[in-house]
Formats: structure tokens, C-alpha cells, sequence
């Protein structure tokens, strides 16, 4: 049980850190704290009172320690189902208004008041009255599980995570209402101690999802920081870089104009010709610097009012010379209108789109969409190229990595998409398989974007 206490602790830790405004992970973190105040009353139960007694600590202290097991124990039965309750709630996105959102928490929360106010106190047999707060927890947490599991998700990367919460949570909880309140409510005491497995291939489940398709947004979380880091990195160190290079293409430029004077006077063709190289090759170096420092200063966006599908049609429209035999597929929904940067987002998407179609080369399809959740606009685009194996995967954001060898491309194009992204408090992610293709997702944050849809 000690594992299980430890194990549950940490994934409420990470929940609340990772994003502490949001209210699903506030609450699953709090189930998770429920669950391991559990395992922390069965380890104070099965050895540490007991240690304590044994080494002869005061009658105070041992007290303290059966209090601490009494709170943890009634917190864990009570909180597992009212938790979990609010948790679906908040995860499937019901539609509340502000006055219900205050006064559901608050309604859910009478079953356990009337429970802790109206039944007996706690003791080690009976911590709770199994037979009266079955009746309540076992229609929450079976609730709950409905919400979860039936919450509908966009075909978009979003959907692999669902399926990731709904493996590490919904398990563990079914099986924590049948050992926690159904069981002993037939008079099947401590089936509890049963816990500990399904517990561990949650948490098994949580770690695997963390580091694959991510958990509740949290993978998304630690590569934002990542590549926000390498960002400002870039954008600092190539701006010194710039700076030099531009002033010495400078001075090579005006010594050249000098030199292609003086070989024009005195008719020295060989020379003249020796300098134009000079100067073609400067030029080409001042360019070439421009070009990458657009790509990495910090971008300062200018809002205004713009629908995302428009913007997202322009930006292929311009694309279609290079097409070729590609097909273009759209699905955009029209009407939703944001304060973004239009000709920011509009560079994102054509950095995108035209990656994908170079990866397609001759042949392909190109699917772009843009669909709505509760908190968000997506807009996808999915093409049929030969897709990414994982280490790609994980570079695609980093500036300057390229597995393109011509000398025009920096690989700076997505990085730059991402730090676009960043700046309207939205997200970029891909999804690729070798063989199948590859996803790009970039999400707008509704809020952010004070979002409307024309005509409502």
C-alpha cells in the first residue's frame, strides 16, 4: 500500500502542476488524492501505528497517528466518488451556467455531509456506513464513468489521449466501487487490501500515456517548454550571429564597390569579373542572413478580427501551382472568427502545408479541416507522404533541423509555426507513422481568440 500512497501522490502532483487552471486536471487530481489518503490510512493501519507503539512513543503521538488514519480513511471513501463525479463533469464538457457550475460541487457534496453528519463515526471495522453510502457513491462513480466514456472526441490527436485517460482512470475506479463500497456493503469487509494491483496498472497506464500520446495535455506541456527554451536560445544566439555577418557582408560589399570602380577605370576585365563574384556572393549572404533572421526573432502579432477558414483557404490558394498531381481536400468550417495575426497564421499554415507537399512529391492527398471542440479550433492537415518514424517525430519542432539538402531550406519553417502558435496561446502537435502519413494539429484556444461563430 505504500507503493500505491507514493505512486498516487506523484500523478496528483503532476496534475496540479502541470496546469493549474484547468479544472479536469484540478479535480482528477484530487481523486488521485483521495485514492492514495487511502493506501496512507491502510500503511498506518497495517505497520506504522504499530511501529510507533512498539518503540514506545507518547499516548499523544499514537493518538495523533489514529486521528491521521481515521481523516485519511472517511477522506478516501467520500472523496473517490465525489471527486470522480466532478472530474466527468468537467472532462466531458457539459454545458453550465455560471450560477450552476458554482452550485453543482456544492449539491454533490450533500450525500457526504449528510453521511459524516448522520452516521457513525469512524472506527476500523466500520470507517463508513457501507450499507447507506453505497447508495449514493455507486450511482456517482457509474455516472461519471458514462461521461468519460462517451465523451465525443474529434478524429484528431486528442482522440489517442482519450483512450489513454479512459484506460488508466476508469479501470481502477470500477474496481474501487466494487472492493471499496459494493462488497462491504454484503458484509465483505477490507476487500481494499485487492486495490493495490489494479492500481499499479493505472499508474502503469498514466506513465506509458505520459511519455507516448501524453496525459490530460501534460506531454504537450514538457515539449512546449523544450522547444520554448531552444527557441529563445536560437532567437538570441543568431541574433549576435546576424549581426556579425551583416556587418562584415557590409564592409565585404563596399571594399568590393571600390575595387569594381577601380577595375572598371583601368579596363582590367579579369579582375572586373573576379569582383562581380565577390559582390554576387555578399549579396547572397546579406539575403540569405534576412531570411534567417525572420524566422527567429521574437514575433510581435498584430491582431485583428479574421475567420480562421478564410485565412486557412488563402494560404492554399497560394499554394496550388505547387500541387501538381496532389489532390487538395477541404473541410473548413465557416463562420468562426478570432483575434489572430492573419498573415502570422497564414505563414504557418503555407510552412506546413508546403512541407507536406514536398513530402509527397509528385503524388498524394492533402486533407485540411477545421473542427470545433468546447475549447478549441482545429485546424488539421494530413497528408499521404511516407509519414515519420519516432526520432523524426521528436526533432520536427527544432530549429534548424532539416532532411531536406538543398540550400534554400534552413529548417526553420515549423519551428516558426510553433513559436506562431505559442504567441496566440494555442498549441502545434503532429501525429506520424512511417508508411502513413503525417498530422499536423494547430490548435486555437477559444477564449484566447474570442471566438464567434457568425450568426449566432
Amino acid at each position: 500500500m505504500l507503493f500505491v500512497f507514493i505512486a498516487l501522490c506523484t500523478i496528483a502532483a503532476i496534475l496540479w502542476l502541470s496546469e493549474p487552471g484547468s479544472a479536469v486536471n484540478r479535480r482528477l487530481g484530487a481523486l488521485a488524492l483521495s485514492g492514495g489518503t487511502g493506501a496512507l490510512a491502510a500503511v498506518l493501519d497495517a505497520s506504522w501505528r504499530s511501529y510507533a507503539a512498539e518503540a514506545g512513543a507518547s499516548e499523544s503521538a499514537q493518538l495523533a497517528l489514529y486521528k491521521l488514519q481515521a481523516f485519511s480513511s472517511v477522506f478516501s471513501y467520500y472523496g473517490i466518488p465525489y471527486f470522480f463525479i466532478l472530474f466527468a463533469v468537467a472532462y466531458r464538457g457539459v454545458r453550465l451556467s455560471r450560477s450552476v457550475s458554482i452550485a453543482l460541487p456544492l449539491v454533490l457534496l450533500l450525500p457526504v455531509i449528510l453521511c459524516v453528519l448522520f452516521t457513525p463515526s469512524y472506527n476500523e471495522t466500520y470507517p463508513i456506513t457501507f450499507d447507506i453510502v453505497v447508495w449514493w457513491a455507486v450511482p456517482y462513480i457509474l455516472l461519471g464513468t458514462a461521461f468519460v466514456l462517451f465523451k465525443k472526441v474529434p478524429p484528431t490527436i486528442y482522440a489517442r489521449t482519450h483512450w489513454v485517460v479512459c484506460f488508466a482512470v476508469l479501470p481502477p475506479v470500477l474496481f474501487v466501487m466494487f472492493m471499496n463500497y459494493v462488497l462491504p456493503s454484503m458484509g465483505m469487509l477490507r476487500m481494499w487490501v485487492y486495490n493495490t494491483w489494479i492500481v499499479g496498472l493505472g499508474t502503469i497506464v498514466f506513465v506509458l500515456g505520459l511519455f507516448t500520446y501524453g496525459f490530460m495535455g501534460i506531454r504537450i506541456l514538457i515539449d512546449r517548454k523544450r522547444f520554448d527554451f531552444t527557441l529563445r536560445a536560437v532567437t538570441s544566439g543568431t541574433a549576435m550571429l546576424n549581426h556579425a555577418i551583416k556587418n562584415d557582408a557590409g564592409k565585404l560589399r563596399l571594399f568590393a564597390e571600390k575595387m569594381k570602380r577601380y577595375a572598371a577605370e583601368t579596363k582590367q576585365e579579369e579582375l572586373l569579373a573576379d569582383v562581380e563574384a565577390v559582390l554576387a556572393a555578399s549579396r547572397h549572404m546579406e539575403e540569405m542572413v534576412a531570411r534567417v533572421h525572420r524566422r527567429t526573432e521574437d514575433i510581435t502579432l498584430r491582431l485583428e478580427r479574421a475567420d480562421l477558414a478564410a485565412v486557412a483557404e488563402e494560404a492554399l490558394h497560394a499554394l496550388k501551382p505547387s500541387l501538381g498531381s496532389i489532390a487538395l481536400h477541404t473541410n473548413l468550417s465557416r463562420g468562426w472568427t478570432g483575434m489572430i495575426d492573419r498573415a502570422q497564421v497564414s505563414e504557418a499554415v503555407t510552412n506546413i502545408a508546403n512541407n507536406a507537399i514536398e513530402a509527397m512529391g509528385k503524388e498524394g492527398s492533402l486533407f485540411v479541416s477545421l473542427t470545433e471542440t468546447k475549447r478549441e479550433l482545429v485546424l488539421e492537415i494530413r497528408d499521404t507522404g511516407p509519414g515519420m518514424d519516432r526520432s523524426l517525430r521528436m526533432q520536427v519542432f527544432e530549429p534548424f533541423y532539416t532532411t531536406k539538402r538543398t540550400g534554400h531550406n534552413f529548417g526553420l519553417g515549423l519551428p516558426y509555426a510553433y513559436h506562431v502558435m505559442r504567441k496566440h496561446k494555442g498549441s502545434l502537435t503532429v501525429r506520424s507513422k512511417q508508411g502513413e502519413g503525417t498530422t499536423f494539429y494547430l490548435a486555437f484556444p477559444k477564449k484566447t481568440l474570442l471566438a464567434e461563430r457568425g450568426g449566432e
